[in-house]
């Protein structure tokens, strides 16, 4: 809940009470029959364990990079096809992103499922640093290889429990791309498709296994490009104007900025275009830049400052300027009915159970990168009794969960103290370890899936919590309508 924010007592009623009539009708269920429901998904999704396997692996051989997912959507959205899933293909202005539907009616729930990589941290599966044998560069050092394919598993095991019992309401796998640049599902709750969902639920590989209780950093993304004169750098630089100077002074401001900002603030940049040769006045330059905080407003507040010492370098330089928002997001909206309910499931189903052999392999990458030397994590942590404090990452999740009640978990699929996003996790996320980890969810996200489109009282408290904790504002997206994702060939 946003800590600026004082919800009155008579505000929270109001705000459940105005959740609760606009939300639909929702079949209530008998205890037994969401056990026996939730216990057919279990099965259902221990019976795809060799599928699991079968798309995690070709997930982490095409390892795309973001909105260049092609085979890695191609291959998923197929799969649900021949599952019976209809497929709209090409959604939200991304051609890898896609919507897949079994059902009718309510309840309507979401599982969200990403696939992208990470550029030019590809790994052989070895514990050493060592290039893939097909000289493939890019690799899955978040795990969205296994993201996936859980995902798409976790959807079919609930689609097969309904079909069999016969039971009302929808499930939709939403296929995300680009969630490393934070723009999928930014851009598809902008355009609306999760507005009607009921609930979502969604995993992360990691390095333990836990139910998400961090609300993450609300984020701008956004560069800033400087236009000047070319000129020749020793025989006439009188007649150039340096869109690098404009670079350099804006960086300078932003840095000398810093000391008065919240502690909580977090403002990070590279520049991707500097200039060609030495002797050539820089005619453009651009600076890429995140600006994170806990708020929303705290974001905008710190945008609009860096966006005025943007100005002011271009005055000084004589240079133009334009600045472009790529992507935003909100902080994570918890729910902790759900929280309490996926503890309960993560539980059920058990840590992953990794072999000796899984385990030797995480040690020796742990001592090449001489790191503690401690192995997998088998073990489920305890859920807080309060949300932690917000670690340094924003998520592209955290637009569904301001939309619709959302939970999300962790499993491990990943070495303790190892770099993440790096060659290290990529080379982890092509072992059959880590795959123990995706089927472990696959199993989580089938029985919480069937709780949430058969226990009609689990759905009204989650519906609660999300309007108190939302304040009953309306989503704003921070993009502006309209605006046309930035893919790669359009930048």
């Amino acid at each position: 809940m946003n800590p600026c924010k004082i919800v009155t007592a008579a505000r929270t009623a109001a705000l459940v009470t105005a959740a609760l009539l606009a939300a639909p009708a929702l079949r209530p269920a008998a205890a037994q029959s969401v056990e026996e429901g939730k216990q057919a998904a279990l099965d259902h999704a221990a019976a795809l364990d060799d599928l699991v396997a079968r798309m995690s692996a070709e997930l982490w051989d095409f390892s795309e990079i973001a909105l260049q997912e092609h085979q890695s959507a191609a291959y998923l959205a197929g799969l649900l096809e021949e599952e019976g899933f209809s497929v709209e293909r090409g959604v939200a202005g991304m051609p890898t992103a896609f919507v897949a539907s079994w059902g009718s009616g309510r309840p309507i729930l979401g599982v969200l499922a990403e696939y992208d990589a990470l550029p030019n941290i590809g790994n052989a599966p070895e514990p050493r640093r060592t290039g893939r044998a097909d000289g493939h560069i890019h690799g899955q050092g978040c795990g969205h290889n296994l993201f996936g394919a859980a995902s798409v598993a976790g959807a079919i095991a609930v689609k097969r429990m309904m079909a069999d019992h016969g039971t009302t309401g929808t499930v939709r796998l939403y296929g995300t791309p680009a969630e490393e640049t934070v723009v999928g599902k930014v851009y598809m709750a902008r355009d609306g498709l999760f507005d009607d969902l009921d609930a979502s639920i969604v995993w992360h590989p990691g390095q333990k296994t836990a139910v998400t209780n961090n609300r993450a950093r609300a984020l701008n993304n956004f560069e800033v490009t400087f236009r000047g004169q070319a000129a020749h750098g020793a025989a006439d630089p009188w007649n150039g104007r340096s869109a690098l100077d404009a670079v350099e002074l804006m960086n300078h401001g932003v840095n000398m900025m810093r000391e008065h900002i919240e502690p909580s603030a977090r403002i990070h940049y590279v520049i991707p275009n500097a200039g060609e040769a030495p002797n050539v006045v820089p005619e453009h330059a651009k600076v890429w830049y995140y600006v994170r905080d806990t708020t929303r407003a705290a974001v905008e507040k710190n945008y609009a400052w860096i966006l005025d010492v943007a100005a002011g370098a271009a005055q000084m330089t004589r240079t133009e300027q334009e600045a472009f928002l790529i992507t935003g997001v909100h902080p994570y909206t918890l729910v902790r009915p759900l929280q309490e309910a996926m503890q309960t499931n993560l539980e059920r189903v058990g840590p992953p159970r990794f072999s000796d052999a899984d385990q030797q392999f995480a040690r020796e990458l742990q001592g090449f990168l001489e790191v503690e030397t401690s192995g997998l994590r088998d073990t489920i942590d305890h859920l807080p009794d309060a949300p932690t404090a917000a670690d340094g990452g924003s998520s592209d999740v955290a637009e569904v969960s301001y939309l619709t009640p959302t939970v999300e978990f962790s499993v491990t699929t990943a070495a303790e103290h190892i770099p993440w996003h790096s060659w290290a996790t990529s080379a982890s996320h092509g072992t059959a370890g880590a795959v123990k980890g995706a089927q472990v969810a696959a199993r989580a996200l089938a029985l919480m899936g069937a709780e949430l489109i058969l226990d009609a009282d689990l759905l009204r408290r989650a519906k609660e919590a999300h309007a108190v904790e939302t304040g009953g504002e309306p989503y704003l997206s921070p993009i502006p309508p309209g605006q046309a994702v930035p893919l790669p060939d359009k930048r």
